[in-house]
């Protein structure tokens, strides 16, 4: 035969060893195992058609033996990956016997029966039934967890598996060579197609269970956050702040007035601080007077006026609540450390079953290239871990502003 009747199969062989070197690189990377007995059942695969070529040349028996063998040792690989890959494969000592029994059966056909079709047809079926398998563990696998891979690989494996078919019953030795090639190229490129897909569903997969992870570790810091403001703050309310109010009674008896100033102006901050940490009137009074009550503050400290439009539904939801106060006090103080406006504003909605806050002022913008900032990052964290969104925009007047959209619902 000559070499333009086996080039296409040596060509095979390349393709099939490029799979086989995917499958490496992937277990090196990833280090599963059934990557790595893919690299294995792709690069059996190959010397198998290597085999095959040979025989085809010379017609020796001993390459149609080898064949045979290796034909059946890869149909094992790729079942025993298959299974691997779904979780399947529970090795038991018996199964070593399988790769002897399949150089017995090669040997016997070859060897001793001296009838090629037989031999051809029994090893095709044998084949045919371990790809078979391999497209039903597939099934199982998309059934349990559905993937386009899995599924394009049970296809793929399946219709290869009738294909193994075609050599034995459709074709006599040596005839449609290049049809057969065709098609076996067109199946590994499928194969291909389909763990490249399953890898890629397994990272994304994997990659939504660390963005959930981390956003419940969020949240988790967030309340415990919150809890330690609480508790600092209470602290200072009722330790600090009642022990400087009983100093300042105490200097005001005793007619000392200049002492008894400067202890105000130490309570006076204390209860600044508290309030920031936690303020008492988004417990006692709700978030719409926590939010008059923030703006007010907040420009009698910077001098820059706030103006507040808030619908005010009974019963916020507490977490929905906080969140909102939270961001509203962070972009405020953003207006105060960086925008250089001369006026602001909190405006709070209601839409539907979402609320949505938005600060705006007339300062510099997004123009000077508003860098992030651990407040921002906060404030993307909070609004985040509540299910919401965050946007910075240019706000009509040149200046920032912050939307925060929730779609938590206010309770009735």
């Amino acid at each position: 035969m000559t070499f333009e009747t086996i080039a296409p199969l040596l060509f095979q062989a390349l393709c099939t060893l490029a799979l086989s070197a995917v499958h490496f690189g992937l277990w090196r990377q990833r280090r599963q195992p059934f990557h790595a007995t893919w690299a294995a059942a792709w690069g059996v695969y190959a010397v198998r058609l290597i085999f095959i070529a040979a025989f085809l040349h010379n017609r020796h028996l001993g390459w149609l033996c080898a064949h045979q063998a290796v034909t059946l040792w890869t149909g094992l690989l790729l079942l025993w990956a298959a299974m691997q890959f779904a979780g399947q494969a529970r090795w038991r000592p018996i199964y070593a016997l399988a790769p002897v029994a399949a150089a017995a059966w090669a040997f016997y056909g070859v060897y001793v029966m001296h009838d090629m079709a037989t031999a051809g047809i029994s090893s095709a079926l044998l084949l045919s039934a371990v790809t078979l398998r391999t497209a039903w563990v597939f099934v199982r696998y998309d059934r349990q967890a559905p993937s386009t891979g899995a599924r394009l690989l049970a296809w793929t494996f399946f219709l290869w598996g009738l294909h193994h078919l075609d050599y034995p019953l459709l074709r006599s030795q040596g005839s449609g060579v290049l049809l057969g090639v065709f098609m076996d190229v067109t199946l590994i490129v499928l194969v291909a197609v389909g763990t490249l897909a399953l890898v890629l569903g397994e990272e994304r997969t994997a990659l939504a269970q660390r963005s959930a992870q981390l956003e419940q570790l969020s949240g988790l810091l967030l309340r415990a956050q919150e809890e330690e403001r609480r508790r600092i703050a209470r602290e200072l309310h009722d330790q600090a702040g009642q022990t400087l109010t009983a100093l300042k009674i105490e200097l005001d008896l005793e007619g000392r007035r200049e002492a008894s100033a400067r202890v105000a102006e130490v309570l006076a901050q204390v209860r600044d601080v508290s309030e920031l940490l936690r303020p008492r009137a988004l417990d006692d009074l709700g978030l719409v007077p926590a939010l008059r009550a923030l703006a007010e503050d907040f420009s009698r400290r910077t001098q820059i006026p706030v103006a507040i439009e808030a619908d005010d539904p009974l019963g916020w939801a507490p977490e929905t609540a906080l969140t909102l106060y939270r961001v509203a006090q962070e972009a405020l103080t953003n207006v105060a450390r960086h925008s250089g406006a001369r006026r602001a504003s909190v405006r709070l909605v209601r839409e539907g079953a979402a609320c949505r806050l938005v600060v705006e002022d007339d300062g510099r913008g997004l123009d000077d290239g508003l860098k992030p900032h651990l407040g921002l990052l906060g404030m993307r964290e909070r609004v985040a871990a509540a299910g919401g969104t965050l946007r910075l925009e240019t706000a009509t007047g040149g200046g920032l502003r912050v939307e925060a959209d929730l779609p938590m619902p206010v309770h009735p």
